[in-house]
């Protein structure tokens, strides 16, 4: 009985690791979208499979430590993704990223105005700047859009998190954040820019 106990402890020890690894990603990529109010960013993202995490923030500047609102600073809105590329592709971020963004507006984000809104992709490699470059070469390429694309390209600085008030705001405050997206008309222009209803 105890060579038998002995034995099964002795087998789940040796099994332990591979459920943890068959669990765990064994690489994750980061990927940081500029789309205007990060409270905005963060829920498309959260419903892909293989996003492992959304945080809002700041990026794209060199002030350090900036805090909210950003006003006066070099910094814009950004959400950073934490992704695991066997399970969702960068090229898929970047069209989720799109879709919901107005990429013609280079004064902002539908009612939000200022530098601080603008929109931009910041690549953490080589590879993904490739990728940001093609796809943005496709959309403008679009003539259905009629206008070229504002959206600026440029290599990842430091992401500052912004504070936890902030973080999931459209989790913890569902009514508040309705009533904000619905006021800056941001699907309806989302719509009008894309001609299909933004996954909101």
């Amino acid at each position: 009985m105890r060579m038998a106990l002995f034995t099964i402890a002795a087998l789940s020890a040796l099994a332990a690791p591979f459920a943890a690894s068959a669990q765990t990603p064994q690489k994750t990529e980061v990927a940081i979208f500029a789309g205007g109010c990060f409270w905005c960013m963060e829920a498309p993202f959260d419903k892909l499979e293989g996003v492992i995490s959304t945080t809002s923030g700041f990026a794209g500047g060199t002030t350090p430590n900036p805090v909210y609102p950003a006003t006066g600073t070099d910094h814009t809105e950004v959400v950073r993704i934490v992704f695991d590329p066997s399970k969702v592709s960068y090229d898929k971020l970047l069209n989720v990223f799109w879709r919901n963004i107005d990429p013609l507006d280079a004064g902002g984000q539908f009612c939000d105005r200022g530098p601080q809104y603008l929109t931009a992709i910041f690549y953490q490699s080589e590879e993904q700047k490739r990728v940001a470059e093609a796809s943005k070469a496709e959309l403008n390429a679009n003539a259905k859009l009629g206008a070229p694309i504002a959206t600026k390209i440029a290599p990842a600085l430091a992401f500052y998190p912004v504070q936890e008030y902030h973080q999931d705001y459209y989790k913890k405050n569902p009514i508040q954040y309705k009533v904000y997206r619905y006021n800056c008309g941001r699907d309806q222009r989302l719509e009008q820019v894309w001609g299909e209803k933004p996954n909101s």
